[in-house]
């Protein structure tokens, strides 16, 4: 009887009922968002051998904990200095304007970005290249799938964003110009992994880091398209009230376009709550919702929304810091009850 109470009260809560993604039968539709966290010059990297054996103890952590874990591929493009790159060289980009906005790096204060390099076409299929082998490498190391980073104004969504996207040739102008390289990534994953492992994260609306756009409903309704000729796993968008980083603002832009457009699984992520985040699936306006502040505060999430508990409040402070520790898995789990 008691189990049976539970299961009624799980299905009041859409949050909590099951969805199956691809090959992976998951029990609700709450996911942990990447949370790049810039911490850097500490970013853990992919690219090595020493890496992906490195990886690998704490993807068999994950399993055994019965969970399914994503790696996501993040190249940081000209959200960067001369002072991280191998040799003291320009970060690079699709455009040689460095960022013109104050942004906090690793919590020291304002950063200094350097103006990046401009690649060249035959630099940019390097990049692929760079983007295949460590999604090989994430797979080796053990991990599920992997998560394409086209978000935040990093290398990806810079060559996307037409306010930062200054080029003439293949890779610039046009929406299908300025979308080519994120598009050949994902073919390029999907052809060394399985599409049926790849996801890809956008920020169409978003303006992270001097990135913003135009057009971002166009942006959003071409990429939906043209993902589904990849026929990967998923899409995991960032709402347009995020405009900036931490705090939602009025808009009168939706996601259910693009919802409708894509024709894989879609997870959506933009400071949500319980609450919300049960409306946006009874709706059908995602199939999943990530929390990044709110899971990162409380590491059981779902148990802590399905007995209704008080939530841990999250540190800000503490976000960005390169104590591994302090901030990032220091908050506590709800006691146990026998």
């Amino acid at each position: 009887m008691e189990e049976e109470i539970k299961e009624t009260e799980n299905v009041s809560i859409p949050l909590l009922t099951p969805y199956k993604m691809g090959n992976f039968n998951l029990s609700h539709r709450i996911v942990l968002a990447p949370m790049t966290r810039a911490r850097y010059p500490h970013t853990p990297g992919i690219w090595t051998k020493e890496q992906t054996q490195a990886w690998k103890p704490i993807v068999k952590a994950v399993h055994e904990e019965g969970g399914i874990f994503f790696c996501q591929l993040w190249h940081a493009g000209r959200v960067s200095n001369y002072s991280f790159q191998p040799n003291g060289n320009p970060p690079i980009s699709c455009t040689d304007k460095a960022i013109q906005v104050e942004h906090h790096i690793d919590g020291s204060g304002g950063a200094n970005f350097s103006p990046p390099h401009r690649l060249t076409v035959e630099e940019i299929s390097q990049v692929v290249g760079d983007f295949r082998m460590a999604a090989k490498n994430a797979v080796e190391a053990g991990f599920d799938g992997v998560e394409i980073h086209g978000a935040n104004g990093y290398l990806v969504d810079q060559f996307m964003k037409d306010q930062v996207n200054d080029r003439t040739d293949e890779y610039g102008g046009s929406i299908e110009n300025r979308c080519r390289f994120p598009l050949e990534i994902v073919r390029a994953v999907a052809e060394e992994i399985g599409a049926h492992r790849v996801g890809i994260r956008l920020s169409p609306y978003a303006n992270y880091n001097d990135s913003g756009d135009s057009n971002p409903d166009a942006l959003a309704l071409y990429m939906a398209e043209a993902l589904n000729k990849y026929s990967i796993l998923y899409c995991h968008v960032i709402e347009p009230r995020m405009i900036t980083q931490f705090d939602k603002q009025e808009t009168k832009s939706y996601l259910l376009p693009m919802r409708k457009a894509f024709t894989g699984t879609f997870i959506v992520a933009g400071g949500y709550n319980k609450g919300d985040g049960s409306e946006v699936i009874s709706r059908s306006g995602a199939d999943l919702v990530a929390f990044g502040r709110l899971f990162l505060a409380n590491p059981d999430l779902p148990r802590r929304f399905e007995s209704n508990s008080v939530l841990n409040k999250y540190d800000r402070n503490t976000f960005y810091t390169h104590d591994p520790v302090i901030g990032y898995t220091d908050y506590p789990f709800l006691e146990n009850k026998s």
